[in-house]
């Protein structure tokens, strides 16, 4: 039998729960308020499982699209926990859907899990100190999603069985999340088509969420090809047609054409190829390009223009251009308001982690290290809630596929505290507290708010009405979603098939073991925290 309670939402009651620093005092609703503590209770009792996949993800250090070890590692922990998964999904390899429960409402979990290239770093060590050199590392703490999304949904379901309450949870990864690789396609294979609420979660230095349209950008991730003709590049060079002059003068291009851009643009690019050896004229090089811009006319206008400059360098060098290949995409964000302000006053009530006289001086040491303010780590909780940027007061910035998720569905992104402010972003630096006492108190915080938020969709019908109305009246208005993926698209899930050929095997011996060692740090064998010696050398050697 079906059970749902209608419970007016609320702001969660006073005082700061188990292990977290003061919140103020808000009145709650007195079995909602119960409810909650037990799960808070309950997340404090699994520490020490949430710690374990924190540092388990983090070993594996896999990016985008080659996530097998992590994904193989979180299917079999799901299904151990009752979950029903389904593997491939939207026919990414390292993708997978996994569902618990029945009936309404509709939860889904996400949260992405790739790393960043040449990341490798040897964690709680507070300087430059690469644990594998050359190989990927997670400089984004991507490793720390899952162990907040799975610890709340282990501790909702709890309750759910218990009490027999109605609705379904729904996790999965975002693989690919660096090259904007798969959300896109998780939405045009329908995973989103039953859902109420989507919640996302992303690691941060802080504790928050926000509503509306952000300060950030949506993207085209595209790949441009020129076909030449091949001929020794000193006997005969006129009989030759170089695809890398091609390349060479499409960037020339781009790069005069950005004066004449709007400011909110944001443009770069990499050659993945560039010929074969400098004495053969280049028969074939591609260059690819990241177009970003505020908004779905202005990312098509950008797209357009790119492709138009590329034209120019195939004609100019007499060579050909491959169709255009789309390896990602996103769109703008836009969170869902009243969800929003449920979480906020859920994080609230979780309060900040309690920060030990260790982990404010690891952190005090990196920032030392890399010439920025040494400001600890945030020991305060702001407002929590963020609101919308106004269009004039946007400046463009980063992108993340869950753009398209909330085009899609009512969607928040719970920011949670697991690493050190300050840093430069998908960066060495970013890695190093990605497996220390930090993360794990982070990721500890962000699964109670995440928790007790879900519970507020279980329990509260009109939380789920008002979110509905919200994305129907409010954001979706007068903007529909239409994706920036074409039918012919398909995810690109060649992309660092390479670098994990060279570096897995080197990267294996590092896997964390957690049936002999409490963490990955006793792992390895470091003390934390560690900092740059008086003489300027940095941390030692890691044994495997």
């Amino acid at each position: 039998m079906r059970v749902r309670f209608l419970i007016v939402f609320l702001a969660v009651a006073a005082g700061p729960l188990a292990g977290q620093a003061a919140a103020p005092a808000t009145p709650s609703d007195p079995r909602l308020e119960a409810l909650k503590r037990e799960l808070v209770a309950d997340i404090d009792s699994r520490a020490v499982f949430t710690q374990q996949m924190v540092d388990q993800i983090f070993s594996f250090g896999e990016l985008g699209f080659q996530e097998f070890e992590t994904s193989k590692y979180l299917v079999a922990l799901l299904r151990k926990e009752g979950f029903r998964v389904e593997e491939g999904y939207a026919g990414i390899p390292t993708s997978f859907v996994a569902t618990w429960g029945s009936g309404k409402p509709v939860i889904s979990l996400g949260t992405d899990i790739d790393g960043i290239p040449q990341a490798s770093q040897k964690p709680g060590v507070a300087c430059r100190s690469v644990l594998v050199p050359g190989a990927p590392g997670h400089g984004e703490g991507h490793n720390s999603g899952m162990a907040v999304n799975i610890t709340a949904a282990l501790a909702l379901k709890k309750i759910m069985e218990r009490d027999k309450l109605s609705g379904t949870i729904k996790i999965w990864p975002g693989v690919a999340e660096e090259q904007i690789g798969t959300k896109a396609y998780y939405v045009r294979a329908g995973l989103f088509n039953d859902v109420d609420i989507s919640f996302f979660s992303h690691v941060s230095s802080n504790f928050g969420v926000s509503w509306g349209s952000q300060d950030g950008t949506g993207l085209v991730s595209v790949l441009y090809t020129f076909r030449g003709t091949s001929a020794h590049a000193a006997g005969a060079p006129w009989r030759g047609r170089s695809a890398l002059d091609a390349v060479e003068l499409m960037n020339i291009g781009w790069n005069y054409r950005r004066e004449h851009l709007r400011l909110a643009e944001r443009s770069h690019y990499v050659i993945p190829n560039g010929g074969d050896q400098p004495n053969v004229v280049p028969q074939n090089a591609s260059v690819w390009y990241y177009f970003r811009e505020l908004d779905y006319p202005h990312i098509r206008e950008l797209w357009a223009t790119g492709d138009s400059i590329a034209a120019g360098a195939a004609m100019m060098t007499g060579t050909t251009l491959d169709p255009v290949r789309m390896l990602g995409s996103a769109w703008p964000q836009h969170f869902n308001r009243p969800v929003a302000e449920a979480m906020a006053a859920n994080i609230r009530a979780v309060g900040m982690p309690k920060w030990s006289a260790q982990d404010q001086a690891f952190a005090k040491a990196l920032q030392t290290d890399q010439k920025t303010e040494a400001r600890g780590l945030v020991d305060s909780l702001g407002s929590a809630l963020g609101g919308p940027v106004p269009e004039n007061q946007k400046r463009g910035g980063g992108s993340d596929d869950i753009g398209d998720v909330t085009w899609t569905v009512p969607t928040v992104t719970l920011r949670f505290p697991s690493n050190i402010p300050g840093m430069p972003g998908h960066n060495w630096t970013d890695a190093i507290a990605m497996a220390t006492p930090v993360a794990h108190k982070g990721a500890t915080a962000g699964a109670k708010a995440m928790a007790m938020t879900m519970l507020d969709v279980v329990l509260t019908p009109k939380l789920v009405t008002d979110a509905k109305e919200y994305f129907t009246n409010v954001q979706t208005k007068d903007t529909k979603y239409v994706p920036l993926i074409r039918p012919e698209d398909r995810p690109a899930i060649e992309l660092n098939k390479g670098i994990l050929e060279k570096y897995r095997e080197q990267m294996r011996p590092f896997y964390y073991d957690a049936k002999k060692y409490k963490t990955y740090l006793e792992q390895l064998g470091i003390s934390y925290p560690t900092v740059r010696a008086s003489d300027g050398s940095c941390g030692s050697s890691a044994v495997p």
